[in-house]
């Protein structure tokens, strides 16, 4: 049987349709569901982020203003938590004097406010002064007074107050939960199951405050996979019931507390269901298919009127000012503030999460996929990607540019229309790619097909692994690419002390001389111990183990290259000083941990290198070793992972941009090599550490001290010195595990 003229294709052009039509296959396992890839849901998410700050309205909504317990407030109120009569006093001064509509607390309430005193009071009446009848009395006639929960839950009982409540991953559980909104009963009799954001602890308010509130709503944002904000879970399950979000909650008090209608998606497969959208009044709420909304975000900053809440305590602002607002009780000040990664700013305030949303839903500008979005996303891909896969091999390169070019632009204008007109969020980064990659694999066959192994595994890493581990990849290089890939790994970041005045005190010239010769020294390190450069920031240097070439023990070479950089500076001093360049310092920051790592950037300039929150915490480590006047620290999965070495434990700490607390450590020297000095000076350290999380501050001043008399020049010390004079005055309470929260890197 004869092929018909059109399909009499070279061996080599066959080869190239194959290879398109797997192209368009993995696209379409992808667009199907049938195996999702993480670097195309990340594309995605960035092409969403791209259209979103496309169309960002950034104008300011006046229906919404946030109450801000700013610094203002805290310098003319006193440091907050404040206590729940002046919060109350807030409440009576937005609805009485001001006439809003609702208010909202972007904060719980979960324990007991006994800033008073009547709890001491009460125990005195019931021992010591038992039988004094003025007291008795007095204490009788004051306690309505003293009762500032009371207080508190009487005026939030005259008015529309929304109360906010945390839900979590954690087990802990404190106050009081609200009546949850739905449970799977009520949402069907079919016996069905859901689709939802599952907690399994909570931090509720306390019981008379919950009681008298009008609503309560959930303050958990929902993560993505890079770990931005985009959407809020509308519905949120603990236990068998379902709770709102704090935003849906003020909106259905705003609208005059309507009930809220969920509209059930069937299960297409098995019995999982899940919801497709709410109803409250005329608004309705589109929601992805695990009950989440995105985030309508109006701009980055200047979208939301910030009012002083000491202006509305003190009634300094206009009676009209705030007439039927929606208030949203939240902060600004330093070391409140709840700042969250989002699209369209890194440092986003949490607070304006919740009014984006309210703002959204009054609107009706809540983004969303609809539901034929699977078919509209696979017959994309077919319709495209077949007929592109059979076509280019055929095309001449002019031709092939035209077509995919034509083809990309109209994709993408019917994309931008769909989200403008109907707020649709259709998928355009896997449909690009799928073209892009047909294109480039049909352009570009010759030089894959055709450059030597060898030429291309030096090409893509030469500048940044040892020469060595080049020659050593290049044996195999199809296992090595510059593919993005999630791996295990450890990152090293470095940076030079007082670097600014260091550059200030010398010719630019000298200036070069001295970082070339300071870089290459570090940089021999670092590939001696089989690093990988990954970029240089000035005088930091960024590196990692673990990639391109896989290495069981990269945090023991990681460690063993900080101790090597910090012994060659000094061994170095002396060339320094020949060439009139002062004496430098380093810091060095080590962590490990699962990382992104592949051929990142920008269409304009890329680079291999690592990401993610193992990474952020690395630097974070390097910036902390000013802190403590020490050379290097590590993290306790270093130390795990790294067991033949010295460490001094240093702290536990909260870094910025992290809510957990980490052990940190300083590495003295490989096991065997310490002197007993040393680590005797270590051991008492150690004591006076546990003393100090013991908050024994006596004991363990005295144990620094005796440290500090050793070694007056170390700055550790003085720092738990200085950190248990202030605990003296502001003591942490029982709770406290010894953790040190940083909120600056």
């Amino acid at each position: 049987m004869k092929l018909p003229a059109f399909l009499k294709f070279s061996a080599n052009t066959w080869i190239r349709i194959a290879a398109g039509l797997v192209v368009v296959l993995a696209f379409l396992f992808n667009e199907a569901g049938w195996y999702e890839f993480r670097f195309i849901q990340q594309m995605e998410l960035w092409a969403y982020d791209a259209r979103l700050r496309l169309f960002l309205p950034r104008t300011l909504d006046p229906r919404v203003v946030i109450l801000d317990i700013d610094e203002k407030s805290l310098n003319a109120e006193g440091r907050w938590p404040w206590s729940r009569d002046k919060v109350a006093l807030i409440v009576r001064q937005l609805f009485d004097k001001y006439a809003v509509r609702v208010v909202g607390f972007d904060v719980a309430f979960s324990e007991a406010d006994t800033s008073s005193g009547l709890e001491t009071l009460d125990k005195l009446a019931q021992n010591e002064l038992k039988g004094d009848a003025d007291f008795q009395a007095t204490l009788k006639e004051k306690r309505a007074s003293l009762d500032y929960d009371q207080i508190f839950a009487d005026e939030i009982a005259k008015h529309p107050v929304v109360l906010g409540f945390f839900l979590g991953g954690k087990t802990d559980q404190s106050g009081v939960l609200p009546r949850p909104i739905l449970n799977d009963r009520t949402i069907t009799d079919k016996g069905w199951e859901f689709k939802h954001h599952l907690a399994t602890g909570y931090s509720g308010n306390v019981a008379k405050l919950q009681k008298s509130a009008a609503d309560a709503g959930h303050l958990y944002p929902a993560l993505d996979l890079d770990g931005l904000v985009r959407r809020v879970p509308m519905l949120m399950k603990y236990g068998d019931g379902y709770y709102e979000a704090l935003s849906l909650a003020m909106t259905r008090t705003y609208l005059g507390n309507v009930p809220l209608k969920a509209f059930v998606q069937p299960p297409s497969v098995g019995n999982l269901a899940s919801i497709s959208r709410l109803q409250i009044g005329d608004i309705v709420i589109p929601l992805d298919d695990r009950m989440t909304a995105l985030i309508p975000y109006r701009g980055g900053s200047g979208v939301y009127r910030y009012v002083s809440a000491t202006d509305v305590i003190r009634g300094t602002l206009p009676p009209d000012e705030l007439k039927d607002k929606i208030i949203i009780v939240g902060t600004s000040a330093q070391g409140l503030l709840d700042l969250r990664a989002t699209p369209v700013r890194e440092d986003y305030p949490g607070v304006e999460v919740h009014a984006n949303l309210i703002s959204g839903f009054l609107d009706q500008t809540i983004m969303h996929k609809p539901d034929i979005v699977l078919a509209i996303s696979v017959l994309t891909v077919l319709l495209l990607g077949v007929p592109l896969a059979i076509m280019l091999p055929r095309l001449s390169a002019l031709g092939s540019t035209i077509a995919v070019a034509s083809i990309s632009i109209l994709l993408v204008a019917v994309n931008l229309y769909a989200w403008r007109s109907q707020h649709f969020v259709l998928n355009v980064a896997a449909p690009v790619m799928m073209l892009a990659l047909l294109y480039l694999l049909n352009m570009a066959w010759g030089f894959f097909m055709e450059t030597r192994s060898r030429r291309l595994i030096t090409g893509l890493f030469g500048t940044y692994v040892p020469k060595e581990l080049v020659a050593e990849m290049s044996k195999n290089p199809e296992e090595y690419s510059m593919r993005g890939e999630s791996r295990e790994m450890t990152v090293l970041f470095s940076d030079v002390r007082d670097f600014t005045s260091i550059s200030e005190g010398l010719t630019p010239e000298g200036l070069k001389d001295m970082m070339n010769a300071y870089l290459t020294e570090m940089t021999q390190v670092v590939q001696e111990k089989r690093g990988t450069i990954d970029k240089y920031i000035g005088d930091a240097i960024m590196a990692f183990w673990g990639a391109p070439l896989a290495d069981a023990e990269h945090a023991v070479h990681a460690v063993e290259s900080a101790l090597a950089m910090q012994k060659r500076m000094r061994a170095i001093e002396t060339d320094f000083v020949k060439h009139g360049w002062p004496i430098l310092h380093i810091g060095v920051g080590l962590n490990c941990g699962e990382m992104n790592v592949g051929d990142m950037g920008s269409k304009f300039r890329r680079a291999y290198t690592v990401m993610g929150d193992a990474v952020n915490l690395g630097s974070r480590l390097e910036g902390l070793t000013k802190e403590y006047g020490i050379g290097i620290l590590v993290s306790e999965n270093i130390v795990k992972a790294a067991q033949g070495f010295v460490y001094r434990e240093i702290d536990k700490v909260v870094v910025k941009g992290r809510q957990e607390g980490i052990s940190i450590y300083e590495p003295i020297g490989k096991v065997g090599e310490v002197g007993e000095t040393v680590l005797q000076e270590i051991d008492r350290f150690h004591k006076a550490l546990e003393l100090y999380r013991k908050q024994k501050w006596d004991d363990a001043q005295a144990a620094l001290k005796t440290l500090q008399y050793a070694a007056p020049d170390v700055k550790l010390y003085k720092v738990f010195l200085k950190r248990i004079e202030h605990f003296r005055v502001n003591t942490p309470g029982p709770a406290w595990n010894g953790t040190w929260v940083f909120t600056t890197k």
